[in-house]
């Protein structure tokens, strides 16, 4: 039995609506209508994927959201009413890995989880021995969807490790964010340009010794972003 897709929205004619549409996609729905049951049932039973709803009646949806990314490493669709740019861009900070916006149709809410699981999936990358940049201060495992840095593994969403794998099987060459956008995410909209910022902060923090002052991935001002790190020489 495949992991479930968990559900958590408080409104249950929306919540039925996705449910159905999920069901007749082939996914199993585990629903939550409150912050504290969905992050009990992804403790429970960890999902293939999470669509999650920012406006919860208990504690807020980016709370949530922060609690599933201790939780598991599995991709968070925010599923909201806001619909500004900038809130959009806070909740990929968040590291969510996709937003759908209100009212929505269902069918493209299946499309979006259906392109985050394909940017998810194992065994698809370009090389099968894993990247080992710094005198193996940065391991990149394209195979496992695992990076360690300095020895240790590191909690990486699907999306930040697509756009990190991006950018460190080019190193030295410059990606613009709209490059980013494309290959990593598959899909354009407007707004998702400004997400890579959010995204690549994300990874900054979880890859550099000092985020402030990055060694590996440097913003070419104006145009995008280069991988610099040096690859290790295999013997």
């Amino acid at each position: 039995m495949l992991p479930p897709v968990l559900l958590i929205e408080d409104d249950s004619k929306i919540a039925k609506v996705v449910k159905v549409y999920l069901e007749g996609a082939g996914y199993r729905v585990i629903y939550a209508d409150t912050g504290k049951k969905g992050i009990e049932a992804a403790i429970k039973e960890r999902p293939l994927l999470a669509v999650l709803d920012l406006m919860l009646p208990d504690i807020s949806g980016e709370e949530v959201c922060q609690e599933l990314r201790q939780i598991g490493d599995f991709p968070i669709i925010m599923l909201t009413a806001k619909a500004s740019e900038e809130e959009r861009v806070a909740g990929f900070a968040l590291g969510a890995d996709d937003y759908v916006v209100k009212p929505f149709s269902p069918r493209e809410l299946v499309y979006r989880i259906k392109a985050v699981l394909r940017r998810q999936q194992k065994g698809d990358l370009d090389h099968a021995e894993p990247l080992s940049f710094n005198k193996s201060s940065l391991i990149i495992d394209g195979q496992s969807y695992e990076v360690k840095k300095s020895g240790g593994p590191i909690n990486i969403t699907p999306t930040e490790f697509k756009v990190l794998y991006i950018l460190a099987t080019h190193p030295g060459r410059v990606f613009t964010r709209e490059e980013l956008v494309e290959k990593a995410l598959g899909y354009q909209f407007e707004g998702y340009e400004r997400s890579i910022d959010a995204h690549i902060k994300n990874i900054r923090h979880k890859i550099e010794v000092d985020p402030r002052n990055p060694e590996f991935i440097l913003t070419i001002y104006g145009v995008g972003y280069r991988f610099s790190g040096k690859k290790d020489v295999t013997a």
